[in-house]
């Protein structure tokens, strides 16, 4: 803010309050900004139908641990994708990372809680297909 008389010019800079109220305001837009580009992202793939029989493995693991799952990588040109299938109980495991790592697709899992959950992965066309090629199961037990 600008204050003029007749001899000086005064600037005036925002107290604490207006700093503090503009900094919560950006905040606030960019919080609104991300929820809507992540629930897009969420509303734009489409559930996987039926899956076929693929392997399933087990891990018993405690609290407060890591697990990896790797996923054999598909060439970029086939246009294949490794999803996540089913709904898991994100309360007991949540994902971390995710990452290429050399001939594999590895995402990796922090175990919250003790419980048991299974990570269903398919295998599809992109996001859109609801069509499973592969599958896979990665069951956690956690004590």
């Amino acid at each position: 803010m600008i204050v003029e008389n007749e001899k000086t010019t005064v600037r005036q800079w925002p107290n604490a309050r207006e700093r503090g109220t503009r900094a919560l305001a950006v905040a606030v837009l960019a919080t609104a900004v991300l929820l809507a580009v992540t629930s897009a992202g969420r509303a734009d793939s489409t559930p996987v139908g039926p899956l076929p029989a693929g392997p399933v493995a087990t891990v018993t693991t405690a609290p407060n641990q890591l697990v990896a799952v790797a996923l054999p990588r598909s060439p970029k040109r086939s246009g294949l994708v490794w999803r996540i299938a089913r709904a898991y109980n994100t309360t007991l495991v949540r994902q971390v990372s995710e990452a290429d790592v050399g001939a594999n697709v590895v995402l990796v899992f922090r175990v919250i809680h003790a419980g048991n959950t299974s990570l269903v992965f398919a295998l599809t066309r992109g996001d859109v297909s609801a069509k499973a090629l592969k599958s896979a199961t990665q069951t956690i037990v956690s004590r």
